[in-house]
């Protein structure tokens, strides 16, 4: 994953300042750049840190963005916890919300996107459907962003605007990020897509092709750039291998157990500070 590498050094070098953000902590700037991925040759899980402990996490927050949920205990049942800061007490009492719950977020989005008159669209089944049925459509897209509702929760969605394109039998993956945390989050939703894309291309039968990244506003917080200057130094070794159960046929049949990392050999972990 060299091209993650190189936008790291092209944030740090050619990046702007920010002396403050929500988080409190400033931050390195750099906007606009697309990395792409051909998730079924190899899969880009970032070697140069080591994310084994969470591959369970990806795999586990992306059948929960697909399941609809909002409630973090539906992650604590797999021993999960990456939203917990975001979920807590006092968080939730200003949204008015129960404890634990995050709001009209990613999957309430997908699942139960709230359009004109009451009508509840399921943006997921809809795409599904759309690729099986008219696979030359342009239309194939889903998005978790809804200016009606970004304001009732604490953290807006950073990502999850994406489409899918259909031709000569091979489905691609386009995704665009609004906010994305490069050292922590971007790695994440680098293979949070990329596995979406290998989900979907099965169910539909079609052949995986590329995942295309979209990254906007791409900043690096103050007291991640030493960690992040460490990481770049690290040589890219040979990227990991995704195995899916091939009996899954309905994308929301998936379940942890469906999914095999093969030949993931990372250098040692890196603990970056998390904004909140």
């Amino acid at each position: 994953m060299q091209g993650y590498l190189n936008l790291a050094k092209l944030v740090l070098s050619q990046g702007r300042h920010r002396v403050s953000s929500v988080q409190g902590v400033g931050n390195v700037v750099y906007s606009g750049h697309e990395l792409r991925f051909r998730p079924a040759v190899e899969f880009p899980l970032v070697t140069t840190k080591s994310l084994k402990v969470s591959w369970k996490a990806i795999v586990a927050e992306l059948l929960w963005f697909l399941s609809g949920s909002d409630d973090t205990k539906e992650l604590h049942k797999n021993n999960v916890h990456l939203w917990d800061a975001w979920a807590t007490k006092k968080i939730c009492d200003q949204y008015g919300l129960p404890e634990g719950k995050l709001g009209r977020i990613y999957g309430p989005q997908w699942r139960t996107w709230r359009g004109v008159n009451g009508k509840i669209v399921d943006q997921i089944s809809n795409v599904i459907e759309e690729i099986k049925t008219r696979p030359d459509s342009k239309r194939m897209m889903v998005t978790s962003w809804n200016p009606a509702e970004v304001d009732d929760v604490f953290i807006a969605p950073c990502h999850g605007i994406f489409k899918f394109v259909v031709a000569e039998g091979v489905i691609d993956l386009c995704m665009m990020q609004r906010s994305a945390d490069l050292p922590i989050g971007v790695p994440f939703n680098i293979a949070s897509y990329s596995l979406l894309l290998l989900m979907v291309s099965q169910v539909t039968g079609l052949t995986p092709g590329t995942f295309s990244h979209y990254l906007t506003d791409i900043h690096v917080y103050d007291d991640q750039i030493d960690l992040l200057r460490e990481q770049i130094l690290r040589e890219p070794r040979t990227l990991p291998r995704v195995a899916l159960n091939p009996a899954v046929k309905n994308i929301f049949d998936f379940k942890l157990d469906d999914f095999t990392l093969e030949n993931y050999d990372p250098y040692p972990s890196i603990k970056y500070p998390v904004g909140v």
